[in-house]
């Protein structure tokens, strides 16, 4: 039962960070600048969002790469 918990916890944990992201800056300092002078506030969201979401989706890939690592090397119990 507490594992079963503990999972649950996980999941909602990374569910809610995948959901509310934190406002950041991930664009290269030329990028900025070219859209920023521009003074179309709109486009320089939208390609800032598509930076982060670029950046994070390997991340992901990896982090569940070795969560399926772990489980094959995990010991079975038996019983």
């Amino acid at each position: 039962m507490l594992k079963a918990m503990k999972r649950l916890l996980l999941l909602l944990l990374v569910i809610v960070a995948l959901f509310f992201p934190q406002d950041m800056g991930a664009q290269c300092a030329m990028c900025r600048a070219v859209l920023e002078s521009e003074g179309n506030v709109d486009a320089a969201e939208g390609v800032n969002n598509g930076i982060v979401y670029l950046m994070a989706i390997p991340y992901v890939l990896v982090g569940f790469l070795f969560y399926f690592i772990y489980r094959m090397m995990r010991p079975k119990k038996i019983g």
